[in-house]
């Protein structure tokens, strides 16, 4: 599903010339933080959730981000922690590789390679997306063109689709699927399952509910 060699990193270095370091970030649990350079991770593509003193990322985001080369990611522990506020020490000063992240990502998520898959697919047909976990669904997929913000919005500002991941060979209950379809309806948006194929294609199907 994964192919090896497939870095963007060396691609992008090239595209930007002057750029000199790339932001440093850490790999911290289930979650990839960085302190500095927080605006320049985020945007564009708003990728991870900026707080006080840091962004964090996601494992999809992170992993994604490192293949496009905008990011390096080194191994790293907490130190201390201070009310919303941590310090981390770095445990190796070698970045770590696309299939280093990659392989982690799974060992920490068995359904990581499927969600991975779908989200680095969601992303190259330029949409935005964020994480789902807050309303029960692996991903949340905006209109192209919109710019996340707080307060009130218009309907094309509001979360578009509810994304659920599966592999091809998955099967659910219609009580599964009900609620699925009902998730999607409370918040206004649409419901798509998408079907991971064993070789790492992405096929999508929406499911709507119609009251007769």
């Amino acid at each position: 599903m994964i192919e090896k060699g497939k870095d963007d990193k060396n691609k992008y270095l090239k595209k930007n010339k002057d750029l000199k370091e790339l932001p440093e970030c850490y790999l911290l649990g289930e979650k990839v933080i960085a302190f500095d350079r927080k605006e320049e991770i985020y945007l564009p593509g708003y990728y991870g959730k900026i707080l006080d003193d840091r962004i964090e990322l996601s494992l999809v985001e992170a992993l994604y981000l490192l293949k496009k080369g905008r990011i390096e990611i080194f191994l790293a522990e907490k130190k201390e922690e201070k009310g919303k506020k941590i310090k981390i020490s770095k445990k190796s000063k070698k970045a770590l590789s696309f299939m280093e992240l990659y392989k982690i990502a799974c060992s920490i998520d068995k359904r990581f390679p499927h969600r991975y898959r779908v989200y680095e697919d969601l992303r190259e047909r330029g949409l935005l997306v964020k994480t789902g976990f807050k309303f029960g669904c692996d991903f949340r997929c905006y209109e192209r063109g919109v710019e996340l913000k707080r307060g009130p919005k218009s309907q094309k500002e509001h979360t578009k689709w509810v994304v659920f991941c599966v592999p091809e060979d998955y099967t659910c209950s219609f009580q599964e699927l009900s609620r699925a379809v009902r998730l999607a309806h409370n918040i206004r948006a649409r419901m798509l399952w998408a079907i991971v194929d064993n070789e790492g294609d992405v096929t999508y199907y929406e499911v709507v509910r119609i009251i007769p």
